[in-house]
């Protein structure tokens, strides 16, 4: 009896279903809408699963309808299911009993390879989101791209058109005019209701289709296409879109590359996911399932230190004047002066964890006018009451918006003539010495400014002092860090991203020594521990970029546990600056100022690159903060950072979100990361699931 493959893909508008044999021959296929049964239910309160009274009931009856209609009896005849699509759930295994679950990513690469095995490019445009995929020949491995969370460049923008004008999808390319010149807005699947209504009693309903088709065709480029981007050869186009064959026109048009449309191309997802049943069921009993787990998250002193320390600074009163600083601001200075800080930005990050409080502080920025093109660090700063400061201290860059809010800020609180900002460059050695000079003398001034505002005096020999303390502090930080960089992974990326060594509001102070130099025995100890156990090259090891959604740590365990993925250094905890000299303060912190990293992004770009051979990373993950609203993660910073990286054959992940605003969180992060892991796995392991037992 032949031996049967299942592939089932269930998108956002679609069910999609494959059977195939041991030969890779396709045997059934299935096509169809989704909607929701009529008793409104998600799933049965009891325990049958084929009623079909709920959702998931239904759902199974689909796939015994299906089976049934190539003459199966059930699922026990499969011999491997696999499963995709961005509407697979935990519950979906108690309804469609399956053996895997892979990313659509991966799911449409490995249909478009079954029978175009030396395709590079493809395309797939479903009902939620685009997705394009590029064979990287340095790498030898697939790069993809996801459209964000806007629908205009996905099927539901030609369902909204299609609504509007009355015409079936199915048949707008055989009544589209394809020499319309008709422009249309496809920058939201919502705002295009708004063309059209504009256009459908004026203009021939053929110009209209075509027009509309066009400004698809665009808005799926300028989602996605960057990964097009020099390339020349075939794309192969599919996904439910790929039925308008005018959309197919036009991409050919604006790409110049011929555009392939498969036979199965509105399954292509669900024949990928057959495929790689075949491939599992081969494999089954050969992998590992403790390979490349992170090592468990730990009680550490270190942690306990930093947060009492940070309970001290954000909760405690005391007699010295508060002053208001931006991240970038050194505290070297304003320890040394005796006064206390609160550093706005890592004070928005704490309300993170109280999203009521973050709710309610969007809500009274709104009112404002700050709308959520603003930063969210930003609006939580100005809907929230915040301690008034006796003074206020920021740089200009890297984030002008944020040096324009606390300027907005110390007005509303009337320390507007008691605000100093730091103009800081763009480019860190722009000018060499010119700008250093610049710099140190700016810091002298900002120190005569809070002197005569406070009626305090900096003491010489505290400001030496507060350098010594962080060089002392920078010593074990760099230590830390070498240990982690030549060691399997020895904590939780998860759990170090929060120390955000670079961001301290500690610098200066003798606590900071003490946290890094208990940090560092830590890690000594548990690398002791470790011993040969783990070695290097067992695991992947990831670069995290940016900074983390603070609302919510199951990201980072996503990617570190459920796809076995560890993250192994954090850029916030880099310390790359030279030693302070504290016989001449003001220049060296001018120094390193300009040499922190995120004030220069192509000095941070080099230094992300030159130290990916040292410390072996095989993956890259950028945390978009703001979808590239923000000035450290912004498109210039990506494109020439992806740049580099390829160079460097290390791929760049980026993953669109925001670190303290949970509602403009795209559905598609944890495909995105599966996608991406499961093509490191096919680069290390030569297969998408994991390593194979010794």
């Amino acid at each position: 009896m032949e031996k049967l493959y299942l592939g089932i893909d269930i998108g956002s508008t679609t069910f999609k279903a494959v059977l195939m044999n041991e030969r890779g021959k396709v045997r059934q296929t299935l096509y169809q809408r989704t909607k929701p049964v009529d008793t409104g239910r998600v799933r049965c309160a009891g325990v049958c699963a084929k009623c079909g009274a709920c959702n998931f009931g239904q759902l199974r009856q689909t796939v015994d309808r299906f089976l049934l209609d190539a003459g199966l009896t059930g699922m026990e005849q499969i011999d491997c299911t696999v499963v995709t699509g961005s509407q697979i759930v935990e519950d979906t295994a108690d309804f469609v009993p399956y053996d895997f679950r892979v990313s659509e990513v991966t799911a449409h690469v490995a249909g478009a390879r079954h029978y175009y095995p030396d395709c590079k490019a493809i395309l797939d445009v479903g009902g939620q989101d685009s997705k394009a995929m590029v064979f990287n020949d340095r790498m030898k491995m697939w790069n993809y791209k996801m459209s964000g969370i806007c629908a205009a460049g996905t099927g539901a923008f030609l369902d909204s058109v299609a609504v509007k004008l009355n015409v079936p999808v199915e048949e707008m390319a055989d009544r589209a005019n394809y020499d319309s010149n008709l422009e249309f807005s496809s920058v939201c699947a919502v705002l295009s209701a708004t063309s059209i209504n504009k256009f459908k009693n004026r203009f021939p309903m053929g110009d209209i289709i075509g027009g509309a088709c066009r400004a698809q065709a665009r808005t799926i480029m300028s989602g996605v296409g960057e990964l097009f981007l020099g390339y020349k050869g075939d794309i192969v186009f599919q996904g439910g879109v790929a039925y308008n064959r005018a959309v197919a026109y036009y991409l050919k048009e604006i790409t110049g590359n011929n555009i392939i449309i498969p036979e199965f191309h509105g399954v292509m997802g669900a024949l990928g996911a057959a495929c790689l049943a075949l491939q599992f069921s081969e494999l089954k009993g050969k992998l590992d399932p403790e390979a490349g787990l992170p090592p468990a998250t730990r009680h550490l002193a270190s942690v306990d230190l930093r947060a009492k320390a940070t309970r001290r600074d954000f909760l405690g009163h005391g007699k010295e004047p508060l002053v208001w600083r931006n991240l970038f601001f050194p505290t070297e200075v304003l320890n040394a002066l005796g006064v206390r800080s609160l550093t706005l930005e890592t004070y928005a990050a704490l309300f993170a964890r109280s999203q009521h409080k973050v709710k309610k502080a969007f809500d009274k920025a709104a009112c404002k006018g700050f709308s959520g093109e603003t930063c969210s660090f930003l609006r939580v700063l100005e809907g929230v009451q915040l301690p008034a400061p006796a003074f206020g201290v920021s740089t200009s860059q890297p984030c002008q918006q944020g040096e324009r809010i606390f300027r907005d800020l110390a007005r509303t609180y009337g320390a507007s003539d008691k605000f100093f900002s730091l103009q800081t460059p763009a480019v860190g050695e722009a000018e060499g010495d010119i700008t250093l000079e610049h710099l140190a003398e700016e810091l002298e001034r900002s120190v005569r400014l809070m002197e005569k505002s406070l009626g305090l005096k900096m003491d010489p020999a505290k400001l030496a002092e507060a350098c010594e303390h962080s060089n002392e502090a920078r010593h074990y930080s760099l230590l830390c860090n070498e240990l982690r960089h030549s060691s399997p992974p020895l904590i939780r990326g998860g759990q170090a991203i929060y120390f955000a060594t670079i961001f301290s509001q500690l610098w200066g102070r003798p606590e900071l020594t003490a946290i890094q130099k208990t940090l560092f025995e830590e890690l000594r100890a548990i690398r002791d521990e470790i011993g040969d156990s783990v070695k290097l090259e067992d695991t992947h090891r990831l670069l995290w970029l940016h900074l983390p959604p603070f609302y919510d740590s199951s990201l980072l365990d996503y990617i570190e546990v459920k796809c076995k993925a560890p993250i192994v250094f954090e850029e916030v905890n880099f310390v790359g600056w030279e030693p302070l000299d504290p016989k001449d303060p003001y220049r060296s912190l001018a120094r390193k100022i300009l040499t922190v990293g995120f004030m220069d992004p192509a000095l941070r770009v080099e230094t992300i690159v030159e130290n990916a051979p040292k410390v072996h990373y095989n993956g890259c993950i950028l945390y978009n903060h703001g979808f590239g609203r923000c000035s450290m993660a912004d498109s210039s910073f990506i494109k020439h950072l992806r740049e580099e990286l390829n160079k460097a054959a290390v791929p760049l992940l980026v993953l669109d979100g925001d670190c303290v605003d949970t509602t403009i969180d795209p559905c598609s992060t944890e495909t995105k990361i599966s996608a991406y892991v499961e093509a490191l796995n096919e680069q290390k392991y030569g297969n998408i699931f994991g390593r194979l037992k010794a």
